[in-house]
């Protein structure tokens, strides 16, 4: 889902990557988790995977109101309270029975939008509700308006013009599925209009910030890109890159003569870097590149009342942030001697620059809140995300390097159980997914969770991990599960057999969605290297996963994954797929395994744990299945995630011995075991299908 544009404009950082900014330092000594003095004492699972008490704050853009994330009726929704109200005070704004994961402030503050799916289909609405309006007697919140009322449709939104307060811009797929046509909703009473009709392939539509629709982005007939000047009477190509390379609209500068972008663009350049563009003739002009010469540009920040740049950010093994404006050089100092140790996030802002609400957080910490006044110069606390969640005994997380058998440097990060000696320890690797992704230092609630079981938890950033270069990114193309991708994460738990810090018969792999697949590669293709697999919301074939993609990826295809990847349509390449597919090798699988899914899943259908479920269970392998009815590429229900804590954490503790807690909630156990399926019920379904 696009951000809005008032979100984009000043806060694409934070959202993107999270703007952070260092306060404090290193980490304090009584955040050592290297010294050995027993272990730490067991913390309640519901800690980590319950819903936060409050979460995603964001100002109203007068500043006179504070909204936020908290449960209601049980499921997460969006609550409002005057700035100088108490949050008891606080009243809720929505009841849906989907949890609410993304939201803004009209530019009027007349509204607050939000997107919401059905069941995590990723068929995302817009709709808008009345932080002013009367609670209707029977929700106990006021009624929302569906936006964008179109079944099976996906909406993006696109831009917030200031200028246009009661408007916004979105895409909607309902005319061509692979497809966002450009429509202006009013918010007032939803009315929409279409601007554009996408006949041209476009993938990314772009708009200056008067609301003028000025640029576009498709992919070429050999998978690269080209940034397009949209024109009235059609599209102009102005700026290209070939298939190994990327480039990105950031946004438009003021007077709209000219934009930001980010590219990698030239033989003479690996790292991306922030340039401008001009619109007329596709020239661009450098802006700035990593001071240190280490990593990808990271995001920006921007002033709310100019529009101009004040900060730019990297993230290497933590976020470096370069400031460009006395004013928030002075902001920074300020915070950093009023608040606690940690990073610094900047989450909203008024319109007026005055007011800001800044989150700290840090590995051990999963973050505090504080409304920051400009004028005054002081921070205020409003609230601590997870205030029952014991800092002083979670894990350092640390940045490590291993060298890969290629010689290539592999990034990484090591989370070792807080107290416990750092040798023979049990291991779960866990890859992040993707696989264009990375992870980045930080909380990471299973880290964290699985540390304090007495785990150490290695997640590698293998290459084709974004952030650390074209040539580091291009290196993983074509090399899933039998090559450099997967040897990658096999030589970072060999590396740390090698250190003595782990027990070689005691690791694990446990990753989702890219992370999932590489989870069944790893126990199918190294089948001597891991004594468990957790594969959630995993790839068993990359045939199927392929063909079956959203209808709106299938532009995008060539240049992503038929590219990096493969095509199933080209016979050479639908061989190398099927030799890289654990489904088509399950007699090589020799571990337990954890199989878990979403039912609606759009990206992995469900069929494909379904079907190595099947086969496994065929073979007389031991495997359990978990599938949530109302999920879908990953659980975002609190009772869902809660369920899936209880069975990782006794799979884990069965196969490689750590720590479990006993007690299980009542609800807790009666959602796992409605969310549990019986392999059999799957082989079965499997069979009579076939036999159709």
């Amino acid at each position: 889902m696009h951000r809005p544009e008032r979100l984009v404009c000043f806060l694409l950082a934070a959202l993107l990557i999270g703007l952070l900014v260092g306060c404090g330092g290193e980490m304090s000594p009584d955040n050592d988790s290297a010294t050995a003095t027993g272990p730490a004492p067991l913390i309640d699972r519901e800690l980590f995977f319950g819903d936060p008490e409050v979460s995603g704050a964001d100002l109203s853009p007068d500043g006179e109101w504070i909204s936020f994330l908290k449960p209601y009726e049980g499921i997460r929704n969006i609550w409002v309270k005057r700035r100088d109200e108490p949050f008891a005070d606080a009243r809720p704004l929505t009841a849906d029975a989907r949890p609410v994961s993304s939201y803004f402030w009209s530019r009027d503050g007349e509204a607050i939008l939000y997107v919401q799916d059905k069941g995590g289909d990723e068929n995302y609405h817009v709709w808008a509700v009345d932080p002013a309006a009367d609670a209707d007697p029977a929700t106990g919140v006021p009624k929302s308006r569906d936006l964008t009322p179109i079944d099976g449709v996906r909406a993006a939104i696109y831009a917030v013009p200031r200028s246009q307060p009661d408007v916004i811009y979105v895409g909607l797929n309902d005319r061509d599925p692979s497809l966002h046509d450009v429509y202006r909703v009013r918010l007032e009473d939803g009315s929409r209009e279409l601007v554009r009709r996408n006949d041209e392939g476009v993938t990314g539509w772009t708009f200056d910030l008067d609301g003028k629709l000025r640029l576009g982005t498709r992919q070429t007939a050999d998978g690269g890109t080209e940034v397009l000047r949209i024109d009235e009477d059609g599209v102009e190509p102005i700026f290209s890159v070939g298939v190994s390379e990327q480039v990105g609209v950031w946004r438009f500068l003021p007077g709209g003569e000219r934009a930001y972008v980010v590219t990698n663009h030239g033989d003479d350049r690996d790292l991306a870097a922030l340039h401008t563009l001009d619109p007329e003739s596709g020239a661009i002009d450098l802006v700035e590149e990593d001071p240190e010469g280490e990593v990808d540009f990271g995001g920006a920040l921007f002033d709310q009342r100019s529009e101009e740049l004040i900060a730019t950010v990297y993230l290497g093994d933590r976020q470096r942030v370069y400031v460009k404006d006395e004013e928030l050089e002075r902001d920074l100092e300020r915070l950093r001697a009023q608040l606690p140790d940690g990073e610094l996030s900047f989450a909203a802002s008024t319109d007026d620059m005055r007011l800001h609400l800044v989150g700290v957080t840090r590995d051990v910490d999963p973050g505090s809140m504080y409304l920051y006044d400009r004028e005054s110069g002081q921070a205020e606390l409003l609230y601590r995300s997870r205030p029952d969640l014991p800092s002083e005994h979670l894990a350092e997380m640390r940045p490590i390097r291993y060298t890969a058998r290629d010689g290539l440097e592999i990034p990484a990060y090591l989370t070792l159980p807080r107290g416990l000696p750092e040798q023979g320890l049990p291991l779960v690797v866990h890859p992040h997914g993707g696989p264009w992704a990375r992870d980045a230092w930080g909380y990471d609630p299973y880290a964290q969770f699985l540390a304090n079981r007495g785990y150490a938890v290695l997640q590698p950033n293998f290459r084709s991990s974004t952030g650390y270069g074209k040539a580091f990114f291009n290196a993983g193309d074509r090399t899933w599960g039998t090559g450099a991708m997967q040897h990658d994460i096999t030589d970072g738990v060999r590396h740390l057999i090698e250190q003595g810090i782990v027990d070689a018969e005691r690791v694990c792999i446990f990753g989702g969605s890219y992370g999932g697949y590489a989870t069944l590669a790893g126990v199918t293709f190294t089948p001597d290297l891991y004594a468990c697999g957790i594969p959630y919301v995993a790839p068993s074939s990359l045939i199927t996963l392929i063909e079956s993609f959203p209808a709106y990826w299938r532009p995008m295809l060539k240049g992503t994954w038929y590219h990096r990847v493969g095509d199933p349509a080209v016979e050479a390449d639908r061989r190398d797929l099927e030799a890289r597919s654990p489904l088509n090798y399950i007699d090589q699988i020799e571990v337990p395994l954890l199989v878990v899914h979403g039912a609606n899943d759009p990206r992995v259908k469900q069929q494909e744990s379904d079907q190595i479920v099947a086969a496994l269970h065929g073979k007389g392998h031991a495997v359990t299945y978990v599938v949530a009815p109302d999920e879908g590429h990953g659980f975002q229900e609190a009772q869902n995630r809660k369920a899936l804590a209880v069975a990782i954490e006794r799979f884990l503790a069965e196969q490689l011995g750590g720590r479990m807690q006993e007690d299980v909630p009542e609800e807790t156990a009666a959602r796992l075991a409605a969310i549990t399926v019986d392999p059999a019920s799957v082989a079965g379904a499997a069979k009579a299908e076939d036999a159709s």
